[in-house]
């Protein structure tokens, strides 16, 4: 394949309509160098360009996320920019809210009514601006920017996508599972994935995949369905639905009682030694003692004498024992805690296997095949490092058993626990940041937690004033809660933060609609969105969404006033908009992917990237994150204007990456800083260096030293360079958390204790759901509803060419999966007398759909599953009315009540996890029946028809891209 005006030779192909066949094309006339926006893999492409338009999208090889690899999404990325959905002006609403009827405006009006509106708002109440992102990846800015503005109603999407797994082990690591880490794919012998879809982190787990499976590494995939990684895995676990928690208790029962846990490491890099206080009652039961410094205490078995925890000098610490403190009160290690616990018969395999759907013999050989490898098998790299207390290793060893987890587990009202009981398991197994095991990507590890705290309680919002700090944080205990002086009502209007779910880290996303509808805790004045498609596929209850969005007061005023909507494209949201705000496409802007929010290191090495506009924009439209630093200029904002009033950042969001810093000499991006672009990370502005991304095919890569890239969380070589380098506060070490001060801290406060204590009903929650070390329960739905009357499990994962709903508008991806149908086992089918295309209802304690069946084996036989995002409302998208995403097309979140069933005391609760308010989308409990012969062939519920925009492109009926090319490279 030739790629840049290259001379290409033509062969005759007897198969072909014109047998002057081009079997070897000329790319393009020019190629550039970005990243790609078509799902969270941010990887390198190369952007061949003929005309001044798109030819080809390529995988860059020398890029430190894909190295070459590029999927079917990255590579179709030429029918996402060129797609007839894309939005083309700022349009005003003349109609009622959803009717479609909107007339397009100038930018300068637009911006000027949503300054106006936001000014105001400013001016008195900064709290009733909500503000909330979806999958955008610019995070650092848009919090930023809600700081700035003055508001704590801010988030983006992780409430109802990733909050358990981020915060299960940023409260226990310091790190997380996600794209935040990866197994040591070159060294582990041993992997198990755990709820991982396709559709996140795709290549690199593809290609680490690759890497394990030729050198004859053991895969083990747990996930009810069985698709994708799990159709190549050496073992597939097809585990029930929210068990995975209670699965991997019963692994570490068997590790403990064997006696295959590693206490060397446990020693000198967990608090498994530190002395919790056991004084029943008292205001500091189950919290660490500590001396008069603060640091934890544990018992000197050679000295016989209490000790600093923290000092890394004790060589043998007790880790079981009841030891006497100086005030005569006794206190036991934490890991004596820990093993009582999970030593439990309740956690036996032969207890757990049945309720997990599994196996007895199958729990105990897993559980005998990790303590094989990770004792058995160790790892011994000749690599001399130096740990925190300046203790010289002359080897880095390792345990290469490795895991790797996403979504599946973490969207359960149990899966906090979850998440945090599988960073416990591979702690215990010795198995993080060393060779062979879970490595940590920078810029973490952070100190556990890290030590930001959520802003927005009364003291801290005021007009006309930016917060004293951001708007998401890490509570480290009740005090950190924003709620009113009452100490019982939220703050923030989807309830974060709150007694409710009190470490929602990543806010509350999904149940912003419902409560500005409500009105509860308060009225808002105006909701601004981005690239979240709230009417449809990412809030659950839909059509009641849908219905919120247009209900109206007694006086003919909407119950939410006001909404300003920014998208490139014409999803099923924009017609609910009052002003929509044109976005471009990936390829039209720039875009940061900085260490302060989703960067795009690895294991080896902390890396960074840029988008920029590798083609110009025919439409009249700006990139939302430019319109957002215009705006915050136009509203005066602190930080986005200049003393004298002018705007601080004239150039948009490329003037932005490269000026803006948050602490001296720490910028959003990490490469050629300095005035000569000579420092890495850490340096004063240097006005070239986009320009040297640029030149470097849009990204940035710092190596580390080879004794920096184990054990990052003791490691003093990496430890110094994270701390010079603003990384992190300081170069002390992350000790891991197995159990959970923060935690314990929330049960003395629902004991009675401290200042801040929650209502009876939370209280009791609290008590129950707070442990300081993991719990499992069962998910919350099937504990309320009739689980006889709704037997089955039901879930929702993506397919590994579509990305949440811009997938399935673009016209290669759609003639993969055109259309989904729910996927049951089948003995399921058998049973219910149903075969391939039969026509089903599916039934939840909250509404109906009608859909179409495929049986298959590879599913968790009393769960049904489906393909999410794939149905689309008629009109959405410009696509076809008639097209079979929607007509045949569906969604399972008709299904999902975003509020549980009433219980007892008559309130409704989010459905969502007790700690972080993370959405509950895989807890659903459903009922199936074959559907009458005459209802085939539509499914069902259908909504009316959404009408595109007169200034839109015609909707195609065939959809073709390219045929331009032909012509002039044939001379046609």
């Amino acid at each position: 394949m030739n790629e840049v005006n290259k001379p290409s030779t033509k062969m005759a192909d007897p198969h072909a309509a014109d047998d002057n066949v081009d079997l070897s094309p000329t790319l393009g006339e020019e190629v550039k160098y970005t990243t790609c926006y078509m799902c969270a893999c941010r990887c390198g492409i190369k952007v061949y360009l003929h005309d001044g338009k798109v030819r080809y999208i390529q995988g860059n090889r020398n890029h430190p996320v894909n190295g070459g690899v590029l999927c079917g999404k990255g590579s179709s990325g030429i029918m996402q920019h060129y797609s007839p959905a894309r939005l083309s002006k700022p349009m005003k609403r003349v109609g009622e809210r959803g009717s479609n009827e909107f007339v397009e405006i100038e930018w300068d009006e637009a911006l000027q009514l949503a300054s106006d509106r936001l000014g105001h708002i400013r001016n008195t109440d900064p709290k009733k601006l909500a503000f909330f992102t979806g999958r955008d990846q610019s995070q650092a800015l848009t919090g930023w920017w809600a700081s700035q503005f003055g508001t704590p109603n801010y988030a983006a999407h992780g409430g109802f996508c990733s909050v358990n797994m981020a915060a299960g082990g940023l409260y226990t690591i310091g790190g997380a599972f996600w794209e935040f880490a990866e197994p040591d794919w070159h060294l582990s012998k041993y992997f198990m994935m755990f709820g991982v879809a396709e559709d996140h982190d795709s290549n690199p787990i593809k290609k680490g995949l690759g890497l394990l499976k030729k050198r004859g590494a053991k895969f083990v995939a747990v996930n009810p369905v069985r698709t994708g990684y799990g159709a190549i895995a050496d073992e597939w676990v097809g585990i029930r639905p929210g068990t995975d928690g209670l699965f991997i208790m019963a692994l570490v029962h068997e590790l403990l009682k064997s006696g295959n846990v590693d206490v060397e490491y446990l020693i000198r890099y967990t608090n498994a030694a530190w002395l919790v206080i056991d004084d029943k009652g008292a205001s500091d039961n189950g919290l660490f003692a500590r001396d008069a410094e603060g640091n934890p205490l544990c018992w000197d078995q050679d000295a016989q004498a209490l000790a600093n925890a923290k000092s890394g000098k004790i060589a043998t610490p007790a880790l079981k024992g009841k030891f006497t403190l100086a005030d005569g009160r006794t206190a036991v290690p934490s890991f004596e805690i820990l093993a009582r616990r999970y030593l439990d018969a309740q956690y036996a395999p032969e207890q757990v296997a049945h309720v997990c759907g599994l196996k007895v013999a199958d729990i105990k050989r897993i559980a005998a095949e990790l303590a094989h490898v990770a004792f058995k098998e160790t790892i011994e790299i000749d690599q001399e490092w130096t740990d925190w207390t300046g203790k010289v290793h002359d080897k880095m060893i390792g345990r290469p058993v490795s895991f790797h987890a996403m979504r599946g587990i973490s969207a359960h009202s149990n899966g906090f626990h979850t998440c945090r009981m599988l960073h416990i398991l591979q702690i215990l197994l010795g198995s993080v940041e060393v060779p062979g095991g879970f490595r940590i990507k920078a810029p973490y590890p952070k100190h556990i937690p890290p030590g930001i705290k959520p802003t927005g309680r009364s003291d801290q919002v005021h007009p006309n004033t930016p917060l004293p700090g951001a708007p998401l944080g890490f509570p480290t205990g009740p005090e950190d809660l924003l709620l009113e002086d009452d100490g019982f009502t939220p703050r923030r209007i989807d309830k974060a933060y709150s007694w409710e779910h009190p470490i929602s880290s990543h806010g509350m996303m999904h149940m912003v609609i419902h409560n500005a509808w409500k009105g509860d805790p308060y009225k808002i004045d105006t909701l601004m969105m981005f690239m979240a498609n709230m009417s449809w596929n990412s809030s659950m209850n839909t059509a009641g969404t849908i219905e919120m969005l247009t209900d109206k007061e007694a006086d003919g005023s909407y119950k939410i006033p006001y909404i300003i909507y920014a998208d490139a494209y014409f999803s099923e949201m924009v017609q609910y908009a009052d002003l929509i705000l044109p976005d471009t496409t990936y390829l039209e802007r720039h875009d940061c992917i900085s260490l302060l929010d989703r960067p795009i290191s690895n294991a080896d090495a902390c890396a960074d990237a840029i988008r920029y506009p590798v083609v110009e924009p025919d439409r009249d439209v700006r990139g939302f994150q430019s319109v957002l630093i215009d705006l915050g200029h136009r509203l005066g904002l602190p930080g986005l204007t200049n003393d004298d009033g002018s705007a601080k950042y004239p150039g948009g969001l490329a003037d932005y990456m490269v000026n803006h810093e948050r602490a001296p000499g720490v910028g959003m991006l990490g490469g050629w800083r300095g005035v000569n672009g000579d420092k890495p990370m850490k340096g004063e502005v240097n006005p070239n260096q986009l320009n040297k991304y640029i030149e470097n095919q849009s990204f940035w890569k710092h190596e580390f030293a080879r004794d920096q890239r184990y054990f990052k969380m003791a490691n003093k070589n990496y430890l110094d360079w994270c701390a010079d380098m603003g990384l992190l506060p300081n170069n002390e070490p992350i000790i891991f958390q197995m159990y959970s001060e923060v935690f314990q801290k929330f049960r003395l406060a629902a004991e009675g204790h401290g200042d801040t204590t929650p209502p009876k009903a939370d209280a009791e929650r609290i008590l129950k759901y707070f442990d300081p070390l993991p719990i499992w329960y069962q998910p919350f739905e099937e504990t309320i509803v009739d689980t006889k009357e709704y037997p089955l499990h039901a879930l929702t994962q993506r397919p590994m060419h579509m990305y949440h709903s811009w997938g399935s508008q673009n016209a290669w991806l759609r003639q993969i999966t055109g259309k989904n149908r729910m996927f049951i086992h089948n003995d399921l089918g058998a049973k219910l007398g149903l075969v391939d295309d039969d026509w089903i209802w599916v039934s939840s304690h909250h509404a109906r759909i009608r859909c179409q069946v495929k049986l298959v084996d590879g599913v968790n036989p009393n769960t049904i599953w489906t393909w999410n995002a794939i149905g689309k409302r008629r009109g959405a998208w410009n696509l076809d009315k008639d097209a079979i995403e929607a007509k045949e097309g569906f969604l399972l979140n008709h299904l999902i009540s975003e509020l549980l069933p009433v219980q007892g005391d008559g309130y409704r609760y989010s459905n969502s996890d007790p700690i972080t308010g993370q959405a509950a989308w895989f807890d659903l409990r459903v009922k199936i029946e074959k559907a009458e012969p005459s209802q085939f062939g539509e499914s069902w519920p259908q909504f009316p028809v959404v009408e595109k925009f007169d200034n839109m492109a015609e909707t195609p009926k065939t959809l073709r891209y390219g045929k331009d090319f032909r012509a002039k490279r044939e001379g046609k």
